[in-house]
């Protein structure tokens, strides 16, 4: 651990059944009064939840504009839209309902609405934004983390891109969290859900860390209650309480708990962004589902201590032959938690081009002049060589 450290969460959860009727009250809390209502498509509508928004919001004298159209990996040009109509409007605050590609398309607004150049500058990290509207939040389906993350991801459809920034100013002021919003959510979803939080914990926990590391039992405890908790969901969908411990794991799992103490680097997700922003249609954790065990068959001798701590503190594995076995049986056991979920085993699965391999390596590491830094550094040749072993299909 790091001998010193500073960690804040400001965000406030308001947690449980019934919240998101408190919207309003809420926001009228924080003294704004004019806001930008943020959705994904015709989701909440279906559900009821716009109008309970809507209401609340009118009860309380809240003046809103919206902006919905949402999609899966949120877009640049949306993110455009939005600045232009905050402007428009002079709000004073963002309400993002959904999951985390509203969450993320808001948070970008919310710094381009002060900035006059391409917001996605910011993105790109060649311009550092020290001034963005305040968010509050409302998440429809546990994933993405994004209701108390300070990060923030975004694709540029037009440059095949897809880039993320961290920022303290991106953590929202309060986030509504009912589990019973999630209930709608399909089996494919879910799974992309479980991954996604799993591999925020998942990835930290690979960083460097010391043998008795608090934020590494964090980690632990939360991938398996991630585990536990999605596939009690996939015979009871209506369970309330694993809707509300997957909830609660997509909230801690990402605003930076488990790696509180340590450098924390992402270096699968990184790996994924190249994926899904050359193949939009991709979800990110679909993605992530076939490059975590491929990530780990590749680099696991690097740091086996770690993937032996892995392997019997999270998989549970106790019989076993030698190290290596031992290792391979953890990589063995998560890929058959992703297969519980319906989730895909490789690149080739989900129609990437083996010529496009060697294109998201180079992009990635700008033609091999970048390293990317994480505990195991990803060199151009690394990068490939996982990449490659994700296209292999299962024998």
């Amino acid at each position: 651990m790091k001998d010193n450290f500073e960690f804040l969460l400001p965000t406030k959860i308001y947690f449980g059944k019934g919240e998101e009727n408190k919207i309003g009250e809420i926001i009228s809390s924080y003294g704004y009064k004019k806001v930008l209502f943020h959705y994904g498509k015709n989701s909440i509508k279906k559900s009821g939840l716009y109008d309970k928004v809507v209401s609340s919001l009118k009860k309380n004298n809240i003046e809103f504009v919206e902006l919905g159209g949402v999609q899966a990996n949120p877009t640049l040009e949306k993110v455009k839209e939005g600045i232009i109509l905050s402007r428009k409007n002079n709000v004073e605050l963002i309400l993002a309902v959904g999951g985390g590609s509203v969450l993320d398309s808001a948070k970008l607004i919310a710094h381009g609405f002060y900035y006059d150049g391409n917001p996605y500058d910011i993105s790109l990290k060649k311009y550092v934004s020290t001034k963005a509207l305040p968010i509050v939040t409302m998440i429809t389906i546990a994933a993405a983390g994004s209701e108390m993350s300070s990060s923030c991801v975004i694709s540029d459809e037009e440059h095949h891109l897809k880039r993320g920034f961290n920022s303290e100013l991106n953590r929202p002021l309060a986030s509504i969290e009912n589990p019973e919003l999630t209930y709608t959510v399909p089996l494919n979803q879910l799974g992309y859900g479980v991954v996604d939080i799993i591999s925020h914990s998942f990835e930290r926990y690979f960083n460097k860390s010391d043998d008795i590391e608090f934020a590494d039992y964090m980690a632990e405890a939360i991938i398996k209650a991630t585990i536990d908790s999605g596939i009690e969901l996939i015979s009871s969908p209506y369970s309330y309480s694993a809707r509300a411990t997957m909830m609660l794991a997509s909230s801690f799992s990402h605003n930076g708990l488990t790696s509180l103490g340590k450098d924390s680097f992402m270096p699968i997700h990184q790996l994924e962004h190249e994926l899904s922003g050359l193949y939009p249609s991709i979800a990110h954790g679909e993605g992530l589902a076939i490059l975590i065990p491929a990530w780990m068959k590749v680099v696991h001798s690097f740091d086996k201590e770690k993937f032996i701590k892995f392997a019997k503190n999270v998989m549970m594995v106790s019989v076993y032959e030698d190290e290596e076995d031992l290792i391979n049986k953890g990589i063995k056991k998560i890929e058959e938690i992703f297969k519980k979920f319906s989730m895909p085993s490789s690149l080739k699965e989900v129609g990437v081009k083996e010529e496009d391999l060697l294109i998201m390596a180079n992009k990635l590491t700008d033609n091999g002049s970048k390293i990317f830094p994480s505990n195991i550094p990803l060199t151009k040749e690394l990068v490939l060589k996982i990449y490659k072993e994700a296209f292999k299909e299962e024998k």
